[in-house]
Formats: C-alpha cells, structure tokens, sequence
C-alpha cells in the first residue's frame, strides 16, 4: 500500500492533418472569423483514414511511459477514457495495453465523455493507494467521424487526440490527488447525444445516416450548464483539499470553449494567466482535452515538486469532474 500516488509521467499525440477555421466556414456558410470569436479555436486536428483510436492512444501513452521512466512489466492496470473506441465490442483497452506490451496489466474503457479523465484519475489513484502499483491512464477520442458536417454546433468544436499520465505510488505527503469531486445530472442527458447504436436503438437498414453521428440539441444550454459545473466541482474539491483558489500554480481546465473557460476562471477568482489553454489550436477532444493541456504545459514550463494543479471539466450525460492535484 501507499500512502500516496503521484504524476511520474505525461505524454500526448495528435493526428497530422491541421484544419484551420476557414475550411469548415465555407462548407458551413460562416463569415470569416465566426469559429474563433465563439469558441475560441483556430485550428483542430483530424485523423486520416488509416488512424485509429488504440493506434492514437498508444502513442500518448508510450510517451507518458517513457517519461515516467518505469518498466512496462510493472504497469498493473491500464483505463482508457474515450467516447469513440475502436469497436462498440470488445472494449479497445486491452488492445491498447497490447500494443503498449503491457503484459500484466488489466485493461478496461470509461466511457465518462468530457469529463472521462478525471473519473478515470480518480479510480486510478484509488488503486494506487490501495495496491502500490503504477496505472496508465489515457484518454483518446477520434470525434471527426463522429461530427455532423452539416450541424454549425458540433462541426466548430470537435477534434482528435490523446493525452495519458501515469501514476506511481508515492510516500510524500502533498503528493496526488489532495481534493476530488465527482457530479452527474442526468436531466441534461441529451443535451449532446448520439441517437442511434445503443441497445435502445440499434443500428438498422433504413437508418438516417445522422442519426449515428453526434448532435448537440441546445448549445446555450450545453454553455451554462457546463460554467456551472465545472465551476461547482471546482470550488468542492478545493475546499476537500483545504486550498484556497489563489494556491493553485496552474489552472487545466477542459478546453470545451474558450468563452466557457473564462467564465470559469471569473467564477473561481482564478487569475486567467494561470489557466492553460490548448483550445486555439488542438479544439475539443473531450476527455483527451485536459490530458493533452497537461502534457503541453509540461514540456512548455515542467511541473516542480510542490505545485498545486486544478482540474476540471463538464460534458455529455451530464458528468462533471474537479481534481486538486499536488505534484
């Protein structure tokens, strides 16, 4: 056992291919700078056709492995949130820690949407602390095959990528997870949705193409909801943590919107400087977002020993999440 676990080691992927804000302007009739004044983003990544979600995912856990600098063998449990995996059946984290060659390690899918990381950072620390064995952690979306071309409210946001951490036992205080908070609303449960390929409504011949892809039925909605979320979780894991919002050195929120991130940042008193900020140019991938934010600002300025990280984010169910982190 541990009485503790920590960040050892971050790593992030994205696809090639760069679609910048005009491309999807024109197809959408937009004027020329609409996306960015509304959401923030100049440019997403989307995945070609040969990319797949574990291909993208191993590659963002590899890194973080390798920066943690452990042995593969030692790797006891592998979560993998995505709201896209490979296949609807099997769950794609078994193939994900085979192609890591994680040979013994559990392996299973959280499908929590945007908020899919810090559940899956929660149980992981759990299992840390409790059995004194590293976890992988990842979470990977590939959300362009997924979006409605012709839809303005998910075509601007969405993109691909993958962001994972691995966490190791620790025995110093102030180490992991120092404060959590975890919610769910499910009166908000379609407010973004997939319609069909459930078991509710499976998949048939005479199906709508955009029924299988994603629609968001009320996006005002979807941005109060989400402030409100993500600015409730935030404030109850600080106060578990017994850390006032002016200790946190840096602020992850999910990069949903840039507008939403703000008012986050005003609704917590947090300086907006102290907020990372990834959404201009990689958009929304969901549960990769924070993930992905973590890793750049790693290699943009790396975490010392004492920091105090806030997380956050809000998405599709609803779920919604906080972590106060010390690294």
């Amino acid at each position: 056992m541990s009485s503790a676990s920590q960040i050892a080691g971050f790593g992030h992927a994205v696809p090639e291919r760069r679609v910048d804000n005009l491309q999807i302007e024109r197809q959408l009739g937009l004027e020329p700078g609409w996306i960015e004044r509304r959401t923030g983003i100049r440019s997403r990544r989307w995945a070609a056709d040969g990319d797949t979600l574990t291909d993208l995912a191993a590659r963002a856990g590899a890194m973080a492995l390798e920066d943690a600098g452990i042995a593969r063998e030692s790797v006891a449990l592998t979560l993998l949130a995505t709201s896209t995996p490979d296949h609807l059946l099997p769950p794609s984290g078994p193939l994900l820690a085979h192609k890591l060659g994680l040979a013994r390690s559990g392996a299973i899918d959280l499908a929590g949407a945007c908020s899919g990381f810090l559940y899956a950072l929660t149980l992981a620390d759990g299992f840390v602390r409790t059995q004194g064995l590293p976890v992988l952690v990842v979470a990977a979306n590939i959300l362009s095959r997924r979006i409605n071309p012709a839809e303005r409210a998910t075509a601007v946001l969405f993109a691909d990528a993958a962001g994972a951490v691995v966490l190791a036992p620790s025995d110093i205080t102030g180490h992991g997870l120092l404060g959590m908070d975890l919610t769910a609303d499910g009166r908000g449960y379609d407010l973004i949705s997939i319609a069909a390929g459930g078991s509710s409504r499976p998949f048939a011949p005479s199906m709508e193409s955009a029924d299988c892809l994603m629609t968001m039925r009320d996006g005002r909605e979807m941005f109060s909801q989400a402030v409100r979320m993500m600015t409730g979780c935030a404030g109850r894991a600080l106060a578990r943590a017994g850390i006032a919002a002016g200790e946190i050195d840096r602020f992850v929120p999910h990069q949903a919107n840039g507008r939403i991130s703000d008012a986050v940042c005003a609704g917590l008193l947090i300086d907006p400087d102290r907020a990372f900020r990834t959404i201009a140019e990689f958009g929304n991938s969901s549960a990769a977002t924070i993930p992905l934010s973590l890793s750049l600002a790693h290699r943009h300025r790396p975490f010392t020993t004492g920091e105090k990280v806030l997380l956050t984010a809000a998405g599709a169910g609803l779920t919604g999440g906080a972590c106060v982190i010390g690294i």
